[in-house]
């Protein structure tokens, strides 16, 4: 058996920050042929994407692809709405769980899983300013205790 190989292209640490992740999915994008190119080379940034559902079906907003050099009149908009490719179960319990107070959809990374341009999306509950506050004295400790770990083994 073949293992799966995961080229990662785009991470949004920032969804991280801001939220809680509870549930993450894996989907596929409905991509036209000069975006994939274009995603080959690393040129995707999803900071400012959002997830939506509109008629059932599932669309990630704002993903900023960069127009391929060599795809001339075939680039389509960098900005453009682009639908998200799950299973209609998974759409609904995303939708039900999303139209609940203070929960949202975020991308979380776009990335090639055998040959095919994936975004992994996260059910996510906005954090307050002292969650944002615990998470980063949190990271600051763990950072400082690898610190003196390190240092202590060079001796």
């Amino acid at each position: 058996m073949k293992k799966e190989e995961k080229k990662l292209i785009a991470n949004n640490k920032k969804a991280y920050h801001d939220y809680f992740i509870e549930q993450t999915y894996e989907a596929g994008i409905a991509l036209a042929g000069t975006e994939v190119k274009s995603l080959r080379l690393g040129q995707c940034s999803i900071k400012e994407a959002y997830v939506g559902v509109h008629d059932g079906e599932m669309y990630i907003y704002h993903m900023h692809i960069n127009p391929y050099e060599k795809g001339n009149i075939f680039n389509k908009d960098p900005l453009r709405t682009r639908k998200l490719l799950l299973h209609k179960a998974e759409i609904r319990k995303l939708a039900g769980a999303a139209s609940q107070d203070g929960y949202t959809i975020m991308p979380l990374s776009v990335y090639f899983r055998d040959g095919r341009a994936k975004v992994e999306i996260g059910l996510a509950k906005g954090k307050k300013l002292y969650d944002k506050r615990d998470s980063i004295a949190k990271k600051d400790q763990k950072r400082e205790a690898e610190r003196e770990f390190k240092v202590r083994n060079l001796k």
